[in-house]
């Protein structure tokens, strides 16, 4: 059955965006994905073939899928992966799909991968758990962790719940790249979406200091006088 999941797969790739993803994604030297190989494979493509199959595979099937060297692959692994958890009936088996995922975190590894299927997966796992998770990752110096960390969190935002995302986002104030500013700013974005006082505390007390990218996503929804006065340093 995997290899049925991976010939319509390839039998889908479309050589235009073949040719484009790989410069999308920056798998040039020294870019975030350097090395990932694409097939060209459309998203919406990716998820037909993810419902279509995601019954009839084992978690241990799709953690070969998850590790295989395509991009396309891992993705479909992932939306397999968060079309079980969703629809789980026993414990066990949300638990075992969370631990699989957090043991293959390393393939989980560009922001598209990450923002498909952290808070889907482990945000909604660990929501009412011992959430110390989150800062093994975020501290783990490692990019893809450090993202799903961040994107996890969004589970607790639809839930009302802001104070983790608070806290990684201060954390992460210094990061030195622009994948993590985006996805806090996007992150306290979504908070401000539930309650504009909780977000705008955060950017008044922070907004001085943080990436200018990160502060951009943050306030991308604000009134456009309020924009600019977070901009012009004149909150």
């Amino acid at each position: 059955m995997l290899d049925a999941v991976k010939r319509e797969l390839a039998e889908s790739a479309d050589v235009e965006k073949a040719k484009f993803y790989p410069r999308f994604f920056q798998t040039q030297p020294g870019g975030y994905g350097e090395g990932d190989l694409f097939w060209g494979v459309t998203v919406p493509e990716q998820r037909r073939v993810a419902r279509k199959y995601y019954r009839q595979l084992s978690l241990a099937d799709l953690e070969q899928l998850l590790r295989d060297p395509i991009h396309e692959c891992r993705f479909t692994a992932l939306a397999m992966l968060v079309l079980k958890f969703e629809r789980a009936k026993e414990e066990a088996e949300r638990r075992a799909i969370a631990e699989l995922y957090l043991a293959n975190a390393d393939y989980v590894n560009n922001w598209d991968l990450v923002d498909a299927s952290a808070d889907k997966i482990l945000g909604a796992y660990i929501y009412d758990r011992d959430r110390s998770v989150l800062w093994e990752l975020a501290r783990s110096g490692h990019l893809w962790r450090q993202r799903i960390a961040v994107i996890a969190t969004f589970y607790f935002i639809r839930q009302g719940d802001f104070a983790d995302t608070l806290r990684l986002a201060e954390y992460l104030l210094d990061h030195e790249h622009d994948l993590i500013h985006k996805a806090v700013g996007w992150m306290l974005r979504e908070v401000g979406k539930r309650d504009f006082q909780a977000e705008y505390d955060f950017l008044r007390q922070h907004y001085r200091t943080m990436p200018r990218i990160m502060l951009r996503y943050a306030i991308e929804k604000y009134e456009p006088h309020l924009r600019q006065e977070f901009l012009q340093g004149l909150i």
